[in-house]
């Protein structure tokens, strides 16, 4: 066991760390923005609306995350003229990309476990439909949504080691790296494993604590 040949490149290791978290928070943030706007697409009773957001959530929902990856890589560049994006973008992109598609169902989930006599009683008050939905209906539906979206950041995050196959410097492929470099491959990796278990209990730390705050407001209530 040598582990302290891994240990000297700690500063390795947290460089990609530090990518890590920001791509899963970039592809998230993201993701949310983009699937509160299709999750609402799939509800609209405009058909035409509701098939692009199902085709869209299916498409990324039904293939395989690197698949995605590659295609926004090395596939779509050529098309519109470039050799291929930097890898950032092109990580960023399929990352968000595929999150929001996840986070579309869970956002169409938790506006359909509302009520539907909520949002009767609020336009019977003289709301807007869309009033109805920003003061009424999507509050609670984010609040029911916290959990998996918790789930979600989790997922994303340990699924983003995929962009090492473009040889996006993240934690994956800092160890990859290491590995290369000392031949050490069960050390690395298990301390590259130790990394992600550390960030996905503290997520899961800080998901239990939000559903304890807003239970109690439930309770409250």
């Amino acid at each position: 066991m040598r582990f302290d040949d891994v240990f000297k490149y700690l500063p390795l290791l947290l460089q990609g760390t530090k990518i890590t978290i920001q791509l899963t928070v970039v592809a998230v943030g993201c993701g949310t923005v983009i699937g509160l706007f299709v999750s609402l697409m799939r509800l609209s009773r405009f058909r035409p609306l509701s098939l692009i957001a199902r085709c869209y959530t299916d498409f990324f929902r039904g293939t395989p995350l690197l698949t995605q990856i590659l295609l926004f890589h090395y596939g779509i560049p050529p098309i519109l003229g470039f050799n291929s994006f930097p890898a950032y973008i092109s990580a960023s992109i399929t990352l968000s990309l595929n999150s929001g598609a996840y986070i579309a169902e869970i956002f169409r989930a938790g506006i359909q476990s509302i009520h539907r006599g909520q949002m009767e009683a609020a336009r019977s008050l003289g709301m807007t439909y869309g009033q109805a939905m920003r003061y009424i209906i999507l509050p609670q539906a984010f609040k029911r949504s916290i959990p998996p979206l918790g789930n979600e950041f989790i997922a994303m995050l340990k699924d983003s080691s995929l962009v090492s196959v473009i040889s996006m410097p993240e934690l994956m492929m800092s160890g990859k790296i290491i590995v290369g470099r000392e031949y050490n491959a069960f050390e690395t990796f298990i301390v590259v494993a130790f990394i992600y278990l550390i960030m996905t209990t503290t997520i899961s730390q800080f998901v239990s604590y939000l559903e304890r705050v807003f239970g109690k407001d439930d309770h409250g209530e």
